[in-house]
This record gives structure tokens, sequence and C-alpha cells, in this order.
């Protein structure tokens, strides 16, 4: 293969958005779905997802050349990158992909230029976003099916890492549908579990409510969160500017029993070349709530005064980390 020149390398990503806006749009129709075991024409796949075959072929030739599908004399066939758009594989990324193609989201990256000379999101940030999905049921439910679907590669491999069983009660603080507390408490022998999550999240989750696993209602900048020996916050604390994430933080002391354990499940950001996901996510939480992606050393300024210690960082194939940090 040709090296790629500098300038190649400038124009290939100045371009960059046509590629991601066309993965957006198959997965919106649901292309990957229709898409069987044996090489199909972008006619046939038109017919089946209401698209123009010309569009269609266009786009899948240009995902093709990024590995997504493959194309052949007889038409497309699937590629293990392209599987994983299907809405009935394990793993799917069909409703992330919807999610981060979807109109809110697009619009907001439209704004990057406000956002960069503001230095936050123009629209109003977290929060906002929460308030606009309580008015828009249907955008709430993408959101809700995203998370759990990529949360589907992030847990496993949470759990795997971390041995729980130590603790006795373990709290999920900002845990959504409860996901993650689900599978700690499946993977332990005795460990109890609390779910806590605004009211109206518990309320969409009571049907998990178990012998080992409670639900608790509350607000984690001011309410008061139950006492537990161990405390996890996946996906909570990037959504939020560092005096909000601290805030947070102390407030989960508060509750914490002496010697606590805090695990901070997230994607970490190096000022080393590479590990360009991190980084993705960190301009995305800038533009979309306010937050960022953080490197241990900034968790670790995160958590001065909230009367937690950051005592190691725990490396996953998940592409996150959980940093652990012991109540002092």
């Amino acid at each position: 293969m040709d090296e790629v020149s500098p300038a190649q390398k400038v124009q290939d990503l100045i371009h960059g958005h046509v590629t991601a806006r066309c993965l957006h749009v198959v997965a919106r129709f649901g292309v990957a779905d229709a898409l069987g075991d044996e090489p199909e024409s972008p006619h046939s796949l038109a017919e089946k997802t209401g698209l123009h075959p010309d569009a269609l072929h266009r786009m899948l030739r240009l995902l093709a050349a990024q590995g997504i599908f493959a194309q052949e004399a007889d038409g497309f066939v699937h590629t293990e990158a392209s599987q994983v758009l299907r809405g009935d594989h394990p793993l799917s990324l069909r409703n992330y992909a919807c999610l981060i193609g979807s109109q809110i989201n697009w619009e907001s990256f439209g704004q990057l230029a406000e956002v960069a000379r503001a230095g936050h999101p123009v629209g109003g940030g977290f929060e906002a976003r929460m308030k606009r999905l309580a008015q828009h049921p249907e955008e709430a439910e993408l959101f809700n099916a995203a998370m759990r679907g990529k949360a589907a590669r992030v847990v496993p491999a949470v759990v795997e890492a971390v041995d729980f069983d130590r603790f006795g009660r373990v709290c999920d603080v900002g845990g959504g549908s409860g996901h993650l507390i689900r599978a700690i408490v499946e993977r332990t022998r005795s460990t109890t579990g609390i779910l806590f999550e605004v009211p109206h999240v518990i309320a969409a989750a009571k049907d998990i409510a178990g012998p080992r696993l409670e639900l608790a209602a509350g607000d984690f900048f001011t309410g008061d969160l139950p006492a537990a020996d161990c405390y996890v916050l996946m996906d909570v604390l990037h959504d939020w500017n560092d005096e909000d994430a601290r805030r947070i933080v102390t407030n989960i002391r508060r509750a914490a029993m002496p010697g606590a354990s805090l695990f901070v499940i997230e994607t970490m950001v190096s000022d080393r070349p590479g590990q360009y996901y991190g980084k993705i996510l960190d301009v995305s939480m800038l533009v979309l709530t306010g937050g960022r992606e953080r490197s241990a050393a900034e968790l670790e300024t995160v958590l001065e005064g909230t009367g937690f210690r950051l005592i190691r960082e725990i490396e996953t194939p998940a592409r996150y980390s959980i940093a652990q940090a012991e109540a002092i």
C-alpha cells in the first residue's frame, strides 16, 4: 500500500464526516438487517429499506472502502464490522450509530465553532439534553437503547476486571436502567446492589428490583445517597465539568462507609500520541454536555478535597479504564 502523504491525510480528515454520515444513514434505515448471508444488489437492498438504489450503492461502496460491508461481483456482503450494525447482533451498535447521527447531535456539532469560542455547549449542557429527552419520548427511547448497546461490551469487561465479591453493598450512582449493577449482583455470591437514580428513571426500572437489588431515588448532587462500602460511577463524571464532578464525588463521600471504594469507569485520555477514541469522546463531551474525558492526573485533581484519593487505574479491553479511589 502506498504511503499516505501529509496532504492526503489532511484531505481525508477534511471529508471524514461524509463516511460517518453514510454509516449513520445506513444504520437508521436498517441496511445491515436487510442484508442476509448471500451477496445482494443495491437495488434489492433499496427495495427492502426504502432508499434510492444508486444512492445506496454509492454509500455502500464508500463504507466498503473502510471495511464496513464488502463489495463483490454479485453485490454487497457483510464483514465482521457491518454485522455489528445489525439490530440482532449481541454487541449491536445500530442504536448507538443512530443516536450519534440523530438530528440533535448533528446540529450540535454544527455549532462547534461557537463552542470553541465559548468553551462550553452553546445550547445548554447535560441538564438541557436531559430536559429535551424528557420532552421527546422517542428520543429518550433511542438514547436508552444506544446506552444499552454500548454497555453490552463494557459491562462484561468491568465485572471481569474488579472483584466485587469482597464488597457487601455496592451502590451504582447514576446507573441508568441498571445494566452494570445487575451484572455485579449476578456475578457475585452475596453482594447487595443499589441503583441510585433520579425518580423517573427509578420508576421505569422498578421491574429489576429483587432480594439483592434495591432501588433508590434522588439527586446525586444534593440528595442523601445510601450507605455502602463500594460506589460505582460509569459514564457519569464525564458529563460534567470539574466543579460539578467534584460535587458529585463529595456527596458520595458523605454517605460512604469508612474505607469505602469508589470506581470511576470511563474512557481515559492520555497526553501521549494515539488513544484516538478517547480524544474523540472528549470533544463530544465538550460539544454535547459541557463535560470532558479525563486523564488519571486530571481525575486525581477532581478528587482533591472530596475525601477520596486515587489508588490505581485498571485498563480493560473495552476502551474503558476503571479508576479506583479510596475514602480517606
